[in-house]
């Protein structure tokens, strides 16, 4: 009998580009059915391209001090592994457009975009979310928090009975001529944010 995947690799900790834990201050999230994903034809743990349905738009988030995170999570299931996903961040602020937009990631499915600081992989930027989307399932203010000055943490998280089926996927997107880099990839995530 054969399994449904076999491993086809190895690796080791290399000393010339050690590991480097976090995420950069800046998260890209969008509505699932607003950004169309396509995938590697030969990977699919890689987004090779966002198209945005009718101009629809990437919204940036930005944070400062290591205040977003986030996490991957193995669970058995019985029909195989599943994934649960997590971003953690911060708003520092509470107008009622910050409350129309945490009620909508709490009732829409949104996709997100973190970038690793660790850069020397093909998953600096990785994207969660990619089959079931996210959704707000904390939204915490404590009025007398220092550290946020009030404003709320807040968590995206997979719905209810909906892990992901892999991984979060890499984002490597190539130029309209070459391979795809990092910057190549940025620069294609940039493109479709929204600007002030």
């Amino acid at each position: 009998m054969s399994i449904y995947n076999k491993i086809n690799a190895g690796f080791s900790l290399g000393t010339d580009e050690p590991i480097t834990s976090g995420i950069e201050d800046v998260i890209y999230i969008f509505n699932a059915d607003d950004i169309v994903l396509t995938y590697d034809t030969t990977n699919p743990l890689i987004v090779k391209g966002l198209t945005a349905v009718s101009n629809a738009k990437v919204y940036k988030f930005e944070g400062t001090n290591n205040s977003f995170n986030t996490t991957s999570k193995l669970a058995k299931t019985q029909v195989g592994p599943r994934y649960t996903e997590e971003i953690d961040f911060n708003i520092a602020g509470l107008s009622v457009e910050v409350k129309a937009q945490l009620m909508a990631m709490g009732y829409g499915r949104v996709r997100a975009i973190a970038v690793n600081n660790y850069k020397s992989s093909d998953s600096a930027i990785e994207l969660f979310g990619a089959v079931n989307g996210l959704i707000l399932t904390d939204a915490e203010r404590n009025a007398a928090d220092e550290s946020l000055d009030g404003g709320y943490k807040l968590k995206l998280t997979n719905p209810d009975k909906m892990k992901e089926p892999y991984p979060p996927r890499a984002v490597s997107i190539a130029p309209t001529s070459g391979t795809a880099t990092y910057a190549s990839t940025i620069a294609a995530i940039e493109a479709l944010v929204v600007t002030a």
